[in-house]
């Protein structure tokens, strides 16, 4: 498998066509929002060029990365021939399954279709297509080039053969992968949807600050991350999201807290908006 189409340009989008490209796979990155590709392709450029600096990769792995990826607005042209295909939009199942009945059509029989969702059913976005024992979850953790882990998770109707395909992609990607069979929130997210919804209620019940919340978890429980300061890095409306179909699959004690929410409903969507549980500007 070389070729490789990624399907949405946003932070997790443009991290998977980095780690891809320099993994040496020929890589189409895809969006229909043309910003979005122009702010991916500096993004990927300016990453690449951070790490020759630091001395991690050569001005060869460079040059040659950027060859490897090529950007379309088109996804019938993005996806033609490709070995994979990895989508990675909004964490919305209507806009996943719309997606994937649209790469269905286009793409060759032989493709695997994977989604980088990090809670919803690859059975259920699989079962739209026709070809549900070639669609798997690739849950990729941002920033994808340092995160060593993919959550690679089976659908119900998931063929050996394709988890064994996608296995030896995150290899080639210098990746560590776990296989897990599909159950909401998969492993990573739902222990860190709990952690970090119950960081946000104890905020909201003025238990300490947010500073000495996540100082206590990572200093006292040795989390590299707070949880506070890691949902603003995934994004405070991703989190809501997942949370809410957390709460919807697997019950009461996934209910999102009401600050989550209230920071959402006021734009404080965490490090890309420059406010969350924390100030980024």
């Amino acid at each position: 498998m070389s070729k490789i189409a990624v399907i949405g340009s946003g932070i997790m989008g443009r991290g998977i066509a980095y780690v891809a490209a320099l993994s040496g796979f020929s890589v189409a990155l895809n969006d229909i929002n043309g910003e979005s590709l122009i702010s991916a392709e500096n993004y990927i450029k300016d990453e690449l060029i951070k790490s020759e600096q630091k001395g991690y990769i050569s001005k060869e792995d460079v040059e040659q990365s950027i060859e490897n990826i090529t950007f379309y607005s088109d996804m019938k042209s993005a996806v033609k021939d490709c070995d994979l295909v990895i989508e990675a939009v909004l964490e919305i199942m209507e806009i996943k399954i719309k997606v994937f009945k649209e790469l269905d059509k286009l793409c060759p029989s032989k493709t695997v279709l994977a989604t980088n969702t990090s809670t919803m059913s690859p059975t259920e976005i699989g079962a739209q297509t026709s070809r549900p024992d070639r669609v798997i979850a690739m849950h990729f953790f941002n920033p994808v080039h340092k995160m060593k882990l993919i959550e690679i998770v089976r659908g119900l109707e998931t063929s050996k053969e394709t988890v064994e395909l996608v296995k030896n992609i995150g290899s080639k990607m210098k990746k560590e992968t776990v296989e897990i069979n599909e159950f909401p929130g998969f492993i990573t997210s739902r222990m860190n949807c709990l952690i970090g919804n119950e960081a946000m209620n104890m905020l909201m019940e003025g238990v300490a600050s947010a500073e000495d919340i996540d100082k206590s978890i990572k200093l006292g429980l040795n989390h590299p991350m707070g949880p506070l300061a890691l949902a603003d890095l995934v994004g405070l409306d991703t989190r809501l999201r997942n949370m809410e179909y957390l709460h919807q699959t697997l019950g009461e004690k996934y209910r999102p807290c009401p600050l989550l929410t209230k920071y959402v409903k006021a734009g404080k969507l965490g490090v890309k908006t420059g406010s969350g549980f924390f100030n980024y500007k």
